[in-house]
């Protein structure tokens, strides 16, 4: 692999902007330029650019585009969502899991300083939310992250909508790992919110959208103009908009074949790897799990010196890493999964670049690396 780019297989991360979605920005950096808020011809374009690219963007999710509004990112649309709802909520209460990403935790966190209950649920060993546990309580939000960034676990996000509203409370799904991955509808979800970030779907960094359904009530967190239907104001990234427009129409016309080429790669890496490696668990479900996304562990390594080992891949751990200091992921440790073994997980995600070539030399690598 000497004077190559190792093989990417940290998808979950981030994935590559596709070249159509560079094309399409490549306009709205350099000549379209204008400002959609402005009545001239060159803000019209811009604004009807922004309007194609609402629509693109609903129609990967089943929505109107009257209910998409443009943020700057999945963490983002998680705080609007949560603490718009937070804002407007007679109800002080809050439901979610044990293993939401930061970008849920922090706003989640925000919410109890300004004396919200939060209740977390915890989850089975597939990593998946234990409904057996729902309280029976009034709630003013319950939020739910939809596919597990780590695991990959598909959580049941339309049965726990179904318990929040009747315990009347307001639903937001985190997305963001999903959406481009396996089919998602707001309607069969039942959700209330859905986050969305353009960077996990071959769309630029620094632009996302948060589905609000019509009739839901939030309150912005930011103050400014009227953009956005004044739930964010601030001039739009209308070049990172037009690309998350392109990412969207893209992830729905690929999903299907790409999720079914992902799933047979990913299930040919962990054959591979649980032959030669003695020992090593897979963290990640076989079922009810996102096509490109094998978690495994082994008892007695550290997966971060593993990886370093491995420079002919590019992967994560999920670990928290500090120099000297490792510790295992937290979602390992609530599916009760053991320290020892939860240290040495490996998160292994593919993507549309990824081919059989790959799998077969990155199994190689790490085989050898944890011989």
């Amino acid at each position: 692999m000497a004077g190559q780019d190792p093989i990417h297989l940290d998808h979950n991360a981030t994935t590559p902007v596709a070249p159509e979605v560079a094309d399409a920005m490549w306009p709205y950096l350099t000549e379209h330029f204008g400002n959609p808020s402005s009545a001239s011809p060159s803000g019209r374009r811009a604004a009807a650019a922004v309007a194609a690219a609402r629509e693109q963007v609903a129609a990967m999710i089943g929505a109107h585009a009257d209910e998409i509004v443009f943020t700057s990112g999945g963490t983002e649309s998680n705080n609007l969502a949560i603490r718009g709802v937070a804002a407007v909520a007679s109800t002080h209460r809050a439901l979610t899991s044990g293993v939401e990403h930061p970008a849920t935790v922090a706003p989640l966190a925000h919410l109890q300083e300004q004396g919200w209950r939060v209740q977390e649920l915890p989850v089975d060993d597939a990593c998946r939310v234990r409904l057996d546990e729902f309280p029976v309580t009034p709630l003013g939000l319950g939020t739910l992250i939809l596919a597990h960034n780590e695991t990959g676990a598909i959580q049941p996000v339309a049965d726990f909508a179904e318990r929040v509203h009747d315990a009347g409370g307001r639903v937001h799904a985190d997305a963001a790992q999903a959406v481009g991955k396996v089919p998602v509808r707001v309607d069969e979800l039942g959700v209330d919110l859905l986050s969305v970030a353009g960077h996990k779907l071959y769309g630029p960094k620094g632009v996302g959208a948060l589905y609000v359904r019509r009739g839901t009530t939030i309150a912005p967190v930011l103050r400014g103009a009227g953009q956005e239907g004044g739930l964010r104001p601030g001039t739009e990234n209308v070049a990172g908009i037009v690309g998350l427009g392109v990412a969207a129409e893209l992830a729905a016309r690929l999903l299907e074949d790409e999720g079914g080429r992902q799933s047979q790669l990913r299930d040919g890496l962990w054959d591979r790897l649980v032959r030669d490696v003695p020992g090593i668990v897979r963290v990640s479900p076989a079922t009810g799990c996102l096509p490109n996304t094998l978690m495994v562990a082994v008892p007695g390594r550290v997966g971060a010196e593993v990886l370093e080992s491995v420079t002919a891949v590019a992967a994560s751990t999920g670990s928290a890493c500090h120099p000297g200091v490792h510790s295992p992921p937290a979602a390992l440790l609530a599916m009760g999964i053991d320290h020892d073994t939860a240290l040495g997980s490996l998160r292994l995600t593919l993507g549309r670049s990824t081919t059989e070539a790959d799998v077969a030399t990155a199994a190689d690598a790490i085989v050898a690396a944890l011989s």
